[in-house]
């Protein structure tokens, strides 16, 4: 029984195994209930459409409809009413993480990136917002921008030392929870930090956070 104005989410994976521990993770949410799985793309269309999910996770490589096509046809331009997707995927190439954004993906997740990533990308594709893999960021933004000396634009207001900490490990690829670990301070705090820099620095993800920081050159410069 879905719970009252609990996240509805539809699943689309052909590994069993994978279906079940997303399904683990997510019912444990409070305020999260799967409604549905499907094992192909076709599948999780038909699904998708009927069900009408707040969000469908779909792998990428599955039978008789690929993601980003699925994603493309419940996501892009001509989704007549778009469903929010978050593609989660153990191929971490640029090139489909470019089709799936462009085709309107609200997130791009490795599978291995951990339930709270898998977590976070359905609060933040619920609110309007697109969280990447925090590997895939860092590995994008050090090939596109690459950093150099302190001329990003400046931020609307001055950052703290510990903002520009958090602004720099954003860009270095972790989480939020990996944030915390390294500096010692709470998931709670960590998130603070972010909407702050969000604010500051008029950017409407981590992603910008990344980009400003290694056009400022906060970023460490040994990403690969």
């Amino acid at each position: 029984m879905t719970a009252p104005g609990a996240i509805r989410i539809l699943l689309a994976d052909d590994q069993e195994t994978i279906r079940a521990g997303f399904r683990l993770v997510l019912d444990a949410q409070p305020d999260m209930t799967v409604i549905g799985e499907a094992a192909d793309g076709v599948t999780a269309l038909h699904a998708a459409r009927r069900l009408r999910p707040d969000v469908l996770l779909a792998d990428i490589r599955m039978p008789r409809l690929d993601g980003l096509e699925l994603t493309r046809q419940l996501a892009g331009p001509d989704a007549d009413p778009p469903v929010r997707v978050i593609v989660v995927t153990t191929f971490d190439l640029d090139a489909y993480v470019h089709s799936a954004l462009r085709d309107g993906a609200s997130g791009f997740l490795l599978k291995r990136s951990g339930p709270t990533l898998l977590v976070e990308a359905v609060r933040a594709a619920m609110s309007g917002d697109a969280l990447i893999s925090p590997q895939i960021t860092a590995r994008m933004l050090h090939r596109l921008v690459p950093p150099v000396a302190r001329d990003g634009n400046p931020p609307v207001e001055p950052l703290t030392p510990r903002e520009e900490e958090v602004a720099a490990l954003v860009a270095g690829g972790l989480s939020n929870t990996d944030i915390g670990e390294e500096l010692f301070i709470s998931l709670a705090t960590v998130k603070s930090h972010v909407a702050n820099l969000q604010r500051k620095l008029v950017v409407r993800n981590r992603v910008g956070i990344a980009a400003w920081a290694w056009r400022s050159g906060l970023a460490p410069t040994d990403q690969v």
